[in-house]
């Protein structure tokens, strides 16, 4: 690939992203800090091919959670046919009680999907987890790759690149499909959410209101928007960007101060759209996702494209044996946290740490999953004058309207630490563009 002076703008591309406000804020002891999402211009690079074949298993994977969540709300063949076991629909946090019975617009639960794979050094791809309730991270490659692009338009011009422009229609036309009439908004927490930046970008590339709390009104059974001038106008469908535990203080959390009132009584009786839908973190759960590949069969009777990383359930009396054995070369994850905490390596621990886990594992063996840690390849990332190498990620994004779109770009993410498998932004890890070779 000809990069040609691309590398040299890194530091031109990361303070024009602090000029934009590229940044993302994260709550550590009680206190909100706001920092930048260091990015690096080397570029992933995903042939043809390649990418193919992701977007095979990716849609399939998203296919098989969507019906995986209009059954478990419905008429839960799944549980009955024993594929699922009950206790791990109603024991997770992800499980909610309000949505029983409640089927979206078109059947779609996961408008947004956002699939975490890691690329193994013996050539596989491995998915370790899927983002089915608020994904976000599509903003910093988009607007990465449009500086890059001003920055370095020969590199753009002379290399055979999928334009990753189109995420904002791809997401825009999911929102329209579902639209019940009227207008189509982004709801945001407020400026204090770790992906405002997020928000607004993507509500001025759509072309449409990014709203909070207070510009929206329940009023009967329908939702509107709250104009400058006083006018209101019907919403059809809102990309909410809060959690389901605030959306919505009457059904939900009641302390809420950010969510509406009664906005889930409107998408109760299907005048309104939510993108995606409340309940979705069943389908996050990591209990869950151990069942994924029984999923796919179950409902597609097709054999997994994709696979994820060797896992083993505590639950089941088998593999806790498993994990007892073989606890040092383990990774242990709690089913209900994200962004890279509740993750504990086992070869990390003291002996001490270890009869203190374990003990709690066997307490409660519901709560964590074990994964066989994948060496997954590391790629190149610039380090001052230097080029050194770092475990990295890759964010798909599935855009599903009529059918699941797989986004041709994709946020990768690496760590900037040599010895850490995490690359969590909120762990400290930085991102670069991802290309998609559009020519073999």
């Amino acid at each position: 690939m000809k990069n040609y002076d691309l590398l040299d703008k890194r530091d031109t591309v990361n303070e024009l992203l602090a000029r934009y406000g590229v940044k993302f804020g994260i709550y550590k002891n009680g206190t909100f800090k706001e920092q930048l999402f260091p990015f690096d211009a080397i570029p992933r690079v995903i042939t043809k091919e390649e990418f193919d074949y992701l977007e095979r298993g990716l849609k399939q994977r998203v296919k098989a959670l969507n019906l995986f969540l209009l059954d478990i709300y419905n008429d839960k063949k799944i549980v009955r046919d024993r594929v699922v076991p009950e206790e791990f629909i109603y024991a997770s946090s992800g499980y909610l009680v309000p949505c029983e019975g409640v089927v979206p617009p078109k059947e779609v639960f996961s408008h947004v999907s956002g699939i975490d794979l890691v690329l193994g050094k013996d050539g596989e791809w491995y998915i370790l987890e899927d983002n089915l309730r608020v994904p976000s991270g599509a903003s910093y490659p988009m607007i990465a790759r449009e500086l890059c692009r001003r920055s370095s338009p020969r590199t753009f011009h002379d290399n055979p690149i999928e334009d990753n422009r189109n995420y904002a229609d791809l997401l825009k036309h999911a929102m329209d499909y579902v639209n019940v009439g009227g207008l189509s908004v982004v709801l945001t927490p407020g400026r204090y959410n770790a992906a405002y930046f997020e928000h607004s970008f993507l509500a001025e590339r759509m072309g449409v209101p990014l709203v909070g709390y207070n510009d929206l009104q329940v009023d009967g059974d329908y939702l509107y928007f709250k104009g400058y001038a006083g006018r209101r106008e019907r919403v059809g469908a809102v990309y909410r960007r809060i959690s389901d535990e605030y959306m919505d203080p009457m059904t939900f959390n009641p302390e809420s101060v950010i969510g509406v009132p009664h906005i889930f009584d409107v998408y109760r009786k299907g005048n309104v759209a939510l993108l995606n839908t409340p309940g979705n973190g069943i389908g996050d759960d990591k209990g869950i996702y151990y069942f994924v590949p029984r999923m796919i069969k179950y409902y597609l009777g097709e054999e997994p494209i994709l696979h994820n990383a060797p896992t083993y359930l505590p639950f089941y009396q088998e593999d806790m044996q498993y994990v007892l054995e073989h606890f040092d070369t383990l990774v242990l994850k709690d089913v209900a946290e994200a962004g890279g905490y509740g993750v504990v390596f086992g070869s990390k621990m003291t002996a001490q740490q270890k009869a203190d886990f374990i003990a709690l594992l066997k307490a409660e063996p519901r709560r964590f999953i074990a994964q066989e840690v994948i060496d997954f390849c590391d790629i190149p990332i610039q380090e001052g004058s230097e080029i050194v190498e770092r475990k990295a990620d890759l964010r798909a994004f599935v855009l599903t309207s009529e059918e699941p779109v797989v986004w041709k770009s994709g946020l990768t993410r690496f760590s900037r630490n040599p010895d850490s498998f995490i690359v969590n932004s909120s762990q400290g890890g930085g991102f670069k563009d991802t290309w998609v070779l559009s020519q073999s």
